[in-house]
């Protein structure tokens, strides 16, 4: 009977200790692992701001919003003429395919 008494209380005490140290310890490398994701995304994200911060201190310049407004759009000033350089036309080919014989 003390013998079944010793082995329970052992056993208890090892269900004890695992609700105390072990189940917490996986919980916090969860965390750090959660954690350390989290920086190199807002890493991430501080990078996109900072360009996005460009971009937008850049479309507060008239002569780069012309600039675009060329290149992109084709716009020009009034007063101005645009020419469009086509592409060159792919040769054609006259040869007649010969009908299969069968």
């Amino acid at each position: 009977m003390r013998r079944t008494v010793r082995i329970l209380l052992v056993v208890v005490a090892l269900g004890g200790l695992l609700f105390l140290f072990i189940l917490p310890g996986r919980t916090l490398l969860a965390q750090r692992s959660a954690m350390s994701a989290a920086e190199r995304r807002l890493q991430v994200l501080d990078a996109e701001n900072a360009a996005l911060a460009k971009k937008a201190q850049q479309l507060q310049s008239p002569a780069y919003v012309e600039q675009i407004a060329r290149s992109r759009y084709g716009l020009v000033r009034p007063g101005e003429q645009a020419y469009g350089i086509l592409p060159a036309t792919a040769p054609t080919s006259s040869t007649a395919i010969p009908p299969s014989g069968g």
